[in-house]
């Protein structure tokens, strides 16, 4: 079943080379359970505009940048259906120049090469020494369909060394953007609300630290990526007030490109955080901060 809000579409994009036409593969069905009924489900968001748009005006905008940034919530199966989704129709009108995912550490990259060199193994997250803490079943078909297709896959997260030299030595990064008050406060307090409250104030600096690091390994790996690059990562990381677009600012990259948020319904997104904000059906909510007090 197609999203009921945007069956009726279909792409004929027209890029600045001139005459390139393909149509648009169905969108994936829902897959959360929540959120079914609301009024915003698979509602496409201009922010600077307010107005809606439709997936292909979606498509037409970043297959013209030379980077996308995509924030996710990292257990919404709906998140990982459309960044699929969004792959495949953006490498159908020029080719991908490269992946970057979060979910993928320095160590792997020899891993990845190897692979783009030769047909994939049956135990593909052996191979790759895939991280437990991310969910094959939800990145997995992202991961495959990138080697499938010969787009370069490339590591943008920190090792766990360097997570702990940042954690245990903290250093300040050099940028005026990024080290902007209002983003320290910012990113403090989504530190403090995401431990619900219970991390000592005294490693709050220190897990700081390791978000900045994070957020400005992500800007690096941007900086030196075939373009045009496409960046997959939890929200906070590539929102345009807080994340990764400020390290690209500092680093004075030419044009930070182009920010989507997926957002559950409900959500309030402005246009400070991002370019454009896709709307999709929500998980369950979960009372982690209860699980944490037990």
């Amino acid at each position: 079943m197609r999203h009921p809000l945007l069956c009726a579409f279909s792409l004929c994009l027209a890029l600045v080379q001139g005459g390139c036409q393909a149509s648009l593969a169905p969108l994936p069905a829902w897959q959360s359970s929540e959120g079914r009924t609301h009024a915003e489900l698979g509602h496409i968001v201009d922010l600077a505009s307010g107005q809606l748009i439709s997936p292909e005006m979606l498509l037409q905008r970043l297959a013209l940048a030379p980077r996308v940034l995509v924030g996710e919530k990292h257990d919404n199966p709906d998140h990982h259906a459309l960044q699929l989704w969004l792959l495949r129709a953006l490498q159908s009108q020029r080719p991908q120049g490269s992946l970057l995912l979060e979910m993928l550490q320095p160590e792997q990259q020899p891993l990845l090469d190897t692979l783009a060199r030769q047909p994939l193994p049956a135990d593909l997250p052996k191979a790759l020494a895939w991280q437990e803490g991310w969910d094959w079943q939800l990145y997995g078909p992202i991961v495959t369909e990138a080697l499938q297709q010969h787009v370069p896959l490339l590591a943008a997260n920190l090792s766990p060394a360097e997570m702990r030299q940042a954690y245990r030595q903290p250093v300040a990064l050099v940028g005026e953007r990024s080290n902007a008050p209002a983003v320290t406060a910012a990113l403090l307090e989504q530190v403090r609300a995401g431990h619900c409250g219970m991390l000592p104030e005294s490693q709050l600096p220190a897990m700081l630290a390791v978000q900045q690091q994070r957020d400005r390994r992500m800007a690096e790996q941007l900086l030196v990526a075939p373009q045009p690059a496409l960046l997959l990562a939890g929200a906070y990381h590539v929102r345009k007030d807080v994340g990764v677009p400020l390290h690209l600012a500092d680093l004075q990259a030419q044009g930070v490109g182009k920010v989507l948020l997926l957002a559950e319904v409900g959500a309030q997104v402005e246009a400070v955080e991002a370019d454009y904000v896709w709307y999709t059906a929500a998980m369950p909510e979960r009372d982690y901060c209860a699980q944490l007090r037990r």
